[in-house]
């Protein structure tokens, strides 16, 4: 026997001994099982009932590996297909629509479009209304999709119009409450051009000259009062077939050898007379001059 054999042999001898040893059950036993069961169980019916709502989320929602719904994401970036809303704001560098359909914002309210610059302040802004379309910025331009001309701007010093024609078709016309420039003023074919002035005067002024033509038609200048033809340097030019002036009054030729009232009555020849005030009158005419500067015509003008 080995020195360790007789020191262990020795040590079990002198052990005391207890002959009624408690053994303790190892485990979870009672009501403890109970309600760790009931937990399990819990969790496993929460497990079921989380997946089959992610499921139908998903189902709903129409879920796919290239987005969401109406919602695609491809390489180019985002693509919404249908009716899409926004409750907050959308942050975004451009927004186009398809090739074969056209682009629609709608609002049950206002349509606003914001400008701003690097530090946020606004610089223009389009807001689109039940009542105005109302655009805020510094200039404000039309251009044409063929060559980019410019067809219409507008900023606080002028407005430009720059198509071809401008045409207004209101029956009212164009109101300007101040003064118009204009090299060429001309009335659509087989159309008349009125320029009027209801309550004031009309004014026309150029500095080399001018002209008013009508090629087919007539040349009609109407007044209330009076029609002044000024030329302050130069002459008044009437070049015609024939010219008239209607309505002039008809003065009397007191003298012996006028003719009797009967033959005055078929006086078909008179002769223009001028007063020193300027008016025109008609005198019959005679053998000479029958012009007076005593003429109840030129007293009483």
């Amino acid at each position: 026997m080995t020195r360790e054999q007789y020191i262990l042999a020795t040590q079990q001898n002198n052990l005391p001994r207890t002959e009624n040893t408690q053994l303790y059950p190892v485990g979870i036993y009672g009501w403890r099982k109970r309600c760790l069961y009931f937990f399990v169980l819990l969790l496993l019916v929460t497990m079921i009932v989380n997946l089959a709502m992610t499921i139908w989320i998903l189902k709903v929602m129409n879920f796919t590996v290239d987005g969401m719904g109406n919602l695609r994401v491809t390489k180019k970036g985002i693509r919404l297909e249908g009716i899409s809303e926004f409750l907050l704001p959308l942050y975004v560098k451009e927004i186009h629509s398809r090739k074969d359909s056209p682009l629609v914002l709608q609002s049950d309210r206002n349509v606003t479009v914001n400008a701003r610059n690097h530090m946020g302040q606004l610089t223009g802004q389009l807001t689109v209304g039940a009542d105005a379309v109302e655009a805020q910025c510094k200039r404000f331009e039309v251009s044409s999709s063929e060559d980019g001309r410019v067809l219409f701007s507008a900023d606080e010093e002028e407005i430009v119009i720059g198509a071809d024609r401008l045409k207004v078709t209101g029956t009212e016309g164009a109101v300007f409450e101040h003064s118009v420039e204009t090299p060429h003023i001309r009335a659509d074919p087989s159309q008349d051009l009125k320029l009027e002035s209801p309550t004031r005067s009309l004014i026309m002024e150029a500095p080399k000259g001018i002209q008013v033509s009508a090629a087919a038609g007539d040349l009609k200048a109407t007044c209330r009062k009076e029609l002044h033809l000024q030329s302050t340097e130069g002459e008044i030019f009437l070049n015609a077939d024939s010219i008239r002036l209607g309505n002039l009054p008809v003065g009397t030729f007191s003298s012996s050898s006028s003719p009797p009232s009967s033959s005055a009555a078929r006086q078909t020849i008179y002769e223009l007379c001028v007063c020193p005030n300027g008016k025109l009158y008609l005198s019959p005419a005679g053998a000479g001059s029958t012009c007076q500067s005593s003429s109840n015509i030129c007293l009483w003008s």
